[in-house]
């Protein structure tokens, strides 16, 4: 994106503040109350009914040629085929592909969009009934951890991050019950992960040696199902739990 449009946006973001005085933000925050509340109601009765899924995160700007976006949509495909359905931020991408892959494979395929001012608009290959809008991240949040038997984890960017660390915080802190994170492409992740290891691990001592186990690196489709099937074969439990 370039530098002038990042600055028209902050000029627009400026100006709307300018505008208002501060009760008339708070009273628009109250509002807003309203407006959270039947995100989370919409989604809840959405989501509610789509069956055991699989997140797949990844980068908006993965182009259709690149290798990781063709391992996506393969990794999709395998994933429908094995019982699961496949859940997505909606977008372009990985996202795409992971929508594409779970559509050719003839499984539930749901795309959990969010209106941004770049990169996202909502791809073809999300079932008509399961295509979601969201204003707000933490709802849409909220809907991935809360309806997902599984995270995927393609190489991306900040949002990618947040996800994916989002995930690891709420199984560490046992907010949530466990379930598998598997991150795809030892060439992406291996330097993030040494990091976490020698850095949070072992210098600082910021996280404990069984946290390395709340996820798997892997570099193939069939990896990936088998990561699956392992998790809930080793539990005891189903995909739908």
């Amino acid at each position: 994106m370039a530098i002038d449009q990042y600055e028209n946006d902050d000029h627009r973001i400026q100006e709307k503040f300018k505008q208002k005085t501060w009760n008339e933000i708070r009273t628009n925050d109250s509002w807003a109350i309203f407006k959270i509340m039947s995100e989370f109601v919409n989604g809840y009765e959405a989501m509610g009914r789509i069956g055991p899924c699989v997140s797949i995160f990844g980068s908006a700007r993965t182009k259709p040629e690149d290798k990781y976006y063709l391992l996506a949509e393969k990794i999709a495909y395998k994933i429908s085929k094995g019982g699961y359905g496949v859940i997505t931020g909606g977008g372009p991408g990985i996202m795409e592909a992971g929508n594409k892959g779970a559509h050719h494979g003839g499984g539930t395929s749901v795309g959990l969009n969010i209106d941004l001012p770049f990169e996202q608009h909502f791809n073809p290959y999300i079932d008509r009934d399961k295509n979601l809008n969201f204003d707000y991240f933490f709802v849409r949040k909220v809907m991935f951890v809360k309806y997902s038997q599984g995270f995927v984890v393609m190489p991306g960017g900040f949002g990618t991050l947040d996800e994916l660390f989002e995930a690891i915080t709420l199984i560490q802190t046992k907010k949530i019950a466990k379930f598998p994170i598997i991150l795809v492409g030892t060439e992406f992740w291996t330097g993030l992960m040494d990091w976490v290891k020698a850095t949070l691990l072992d210098k600082f001592h910021n996280i404990s040696p069984g946290d390395l186990d709340l996820f798997t690196i892997v570099d193939n489709e069939d990896e990936v199902l088998e990561a699956l099937d392992t998790f809930y074969k080793k539990y005891n439990l189903s995909p739908n739990f």
